[in-house]
């Protein structure tokens, strides 16, 4: 870490007001988040309020990616429901701390790199599928069966999605509050001045009245109980990481700038460590609200320390306040960050794709629509995107030959990549049943990459010298010749191996 003045200066007060006001929008927005992701782990609201104001606040010093934020979200409390159910809170704070533990160290060894093997079609498949989920989350927000759900709530989010988007343009004033914070600001003042009998933030659970304190959870200190909590932790810390990673990536390009990936892992594990001791559950980056901080102005550390504090200080001292802002205020932010979410390019651009691309991004939307996970749609697209490499690269490999007549020698030439996906192409080149005297393999402009190409290598000569025939590989390049001296099964020179 960089503890220079221009560092911190650029870091954290280089945007002073753009990250007052955006911090102030996120903190009304995590609310009712925060409530509901608690509702759906099982646990009371202000787990998921103090989760979110202690790892918002923390993730701000130690975070390697300025301006996004984190705190509980529901992909981790969909992970921590059946350990809430069967072995109550205290298990969960126990997970929460060993989770952490799993962050940092998956930190130390530096698996954020492993974000270079996500491809482009999986991040804009992650983006969509995230922005599906963030409008269908709404939808029971503008359920007229919901109670407090009236024709108003509709009037009032097509009022709340005009002053977001029509304010900005506005000359001279556009610029003076972020739009969504004069959303949420003007509904609640006029559903207080009007009385209106719709649904509110203090609808969704209460509010909790005192600070955080420290704690231990409760648990006995055994094997027994490292076993119960073990499992979850590491699902909590993948998924957790997943989805911090992918934020990063997503607020990276919205920003222009770089982060630290790997310091962002061991950032989000201390975070969730000082959670699990002042009684939160788990958490981890929010791309929605990451996105809200950004388009209203947030780029620095500043932003995500302002969403946290102020978070603390609205639920618990100016909760009667809170408790009246009206949900369609909220929605209307929502569903502005989905619009603002979905890569509509991806709609455009669709038929200039290939077609891997498009299979890729489509599977990442669909899996994590229809699990609710988005680290099983990160992974299944991040396979497809392997399988989909692995065949277009193997698809490269080209082997041509010339037969001399006097020294009744056949020359094969391999041209590209040979592996485990272009090991039977490979094979299939080559006429074993000739009658030949000899025959030269020449490899020069051919890589070996993997025991299966080495092993394919292997059963060819051995194939080929039982038909009698005088074998010579000629034109290994330096990691070839390697690679084939450490995984054949015999001597270079025993199978024809020349230098």
């Amino acid at each position: 870490m960089n503890f220079s003045i221009e560092t911190i200066k650029d870091e954290w007060f280089s945007n002073i007001r753009g990250d007052v006001l955006s911090g102030l929008v996120v903190a009304l927005a995590l609310i009712p988040e925060a409530i509901a992701f608690s509702i759906i782990a099982g646990v009371d609201p202000k787990v998921g309020l103090y989760a979110s104001f202690c790892i918002a606040v923390v993730i701000s010093f130690v975070g390697g990616r300025p301006g996004m934020i984190s705190a509980a979200t529901g992909a981790m409390a969909l992970v921590m429901v059946t350990l809430v159910a069967e072995h109550g809170l205290q298990y969960l704070l126990a997970a929460t701390l060993l989770c952490g533990v799993i962050q940092i160290v998956m930190g130390i060894f530096k698996l954020g790199n492993l974000m270079r093997f996500v491809s482009r079609g999986v991040v804009i498949g992650f983006v969509n599928a995230l922005a599906i989920l963030i409008f269908a989350a709404q939808l029971p927000e503008l359920d007229l069966n919901t109670q407090g759900v009236t024709p108003l709530v509709y009037l009032l989010t097509a009022v709340g999605l005009g002053i977001i988007y029509l304010f900005p343009l506005l000359p001279k004033i556009g610029k003076l509050l972020p739009s969504p914070l004069l959303c949420i600001a003007s509904i609640t003042l006029a559903s207080m001045y009007f009385g209106w009998d719709i649904r509110t933030v203090g609808d969704m659970g209460d509010l909790p009245d005192t600070l955080p304190i420290f704690l231990l959870p409760d648990i006995p200190l055994n094997l027994q109980t490292l076993l119960i909590i073990a499992p979850y932790s590491i699902a909590l810390a993948v998924v957790g990481l997943l989805e911090s990673m992918m934020t990063a990536t997503i607020v990276d390009d919205l920003t222009d700038t770089l982060s630290d990936k790997n310091r962002e892992c061991r950032g989000q594990g201390i975070a969730n460590i000082v959670s699990g001791f002042f009684g939160g559950m788990a958490g981890c980056a929010m791309i929605g609200q990451s996105v809200i901080n950004v388009k209203s102005g947030g780029r620095t550390r500043l932003s995500t320390f302002i969403a946290g504090a102020v978070l603390l200080v609205l639920v618990v001292f100016l909760s009667d306040w809170v408790r009246q802002i009206p949900m369609a205020a909220l929605v209307a932010v929502m569903i502005m960050v989905s619009i603002g979410t979905f890569n509509w390019e991806s709609i455009r651009e669709f038929k200039t794709h290939p077609m891997s691309f498009n299979i890729v991004m489509l599977a990442t939307v669909l899996t994590t629509i229809l699990t609710h996970n988005l680290a099983y749609g990160v992974l299944v697209g991040v396979l497809l995107s392997a399988l989909a490499f692995a065949n277009k690269i193997g698809q490269f490999l080209s082997v041509i030959s010339e037969y001399d007549e006097r020294q009744n020698t056949r020359y094969y030439y391999v041209h590209g990549q040979v592996f485990f996906a272009s090991t039977t192409q490979f094979l299939d080149a080559f006429d074993t049943k000739e009658a030949l005297d000899n025959m030269v393999i020449d490899v020069t402009h051919a890589h070996f990459w993997d025991v299966t190409a080495v092993d394919t290598l292997d059963k060819l000569v051995i194939r080929l010298q039982r038909e009698g025939i005088n074998v010579q590989v000629v034109g290994l390049n330096e990691a070839s010749r390697t690679i084939i001296d450490e995984f054949s099964v015999h001597d270079r020179r025993d199978i024809g191996l020349l230098d």
